[in-house]
């Protein structure tokens, strides 16, 4: 697994995001959620530009959120998809390259050094960021960046 084990602390910026949300095991939810997201989509970038395509959740609550970065707040939101502008904020970021199928492994490395580095965290999403886009990207070459919500 090509993943950065020195993370990188950014300033992620406010963000006009779209999301599926569900509640309960990611492992479930998380395939579901995007399944989602990405039927609505082609809707959606009817009337809006897509930016970038993320994920958030939360741990603790069990909350993972698919969607998707806009370049401003929707002028039609599709049923099914909501809106928030999310705050963005103070991040350490780290990299995986490589397949999506390493992404559950990468995410409990990540935490592992968050905790082995004494990282400190605030009450915030996680962020995955999904740097290139699947369709045209060699599975060997996606981009993720894990993001931790850093106090």
């Amino acid at each position: 697994m090509n993943l950065t084990e020195q993370p990188e602390i950014v300033n992620w910026p406010e963000t006009s995001y779209v999301f599926i949300e569900k509640v309960g095991p990611f492992m479930q939810n998380a395939g579901a959620a995007w399944q989602a997201a990405h039927k609505l989509a082609p809707e959606l970038r009817l009337h809006n530009r897509v930016i970038g395509y993320m994920s958030l959740y939360k741990i603790g609550p069990k909350i993972y959120r698919a969607g998707f970065a806009l370049e401003a707040p929707p002028t039609q939101l599709p049923e099914g998809f909501s809106y928030e502008l999310f705050p963005g904020g103070i991040y350490s970021r780290f990299t995986l390259n490589g397949s999506y199928t390493q992404l559950p492994q990468a995410s409990g490395r990540v935490w592992e050094l968050v905790a082995e580095q004494g990282i400190k965290l605030r009450d915030d999403f996680t962020i995955e960021n999904y740097v290139n886009d699947p369709s045209v990207t060699p599975e060997d070459e996606l981009i993720t960046q894990i993001l931790v919500p850093t106090a």
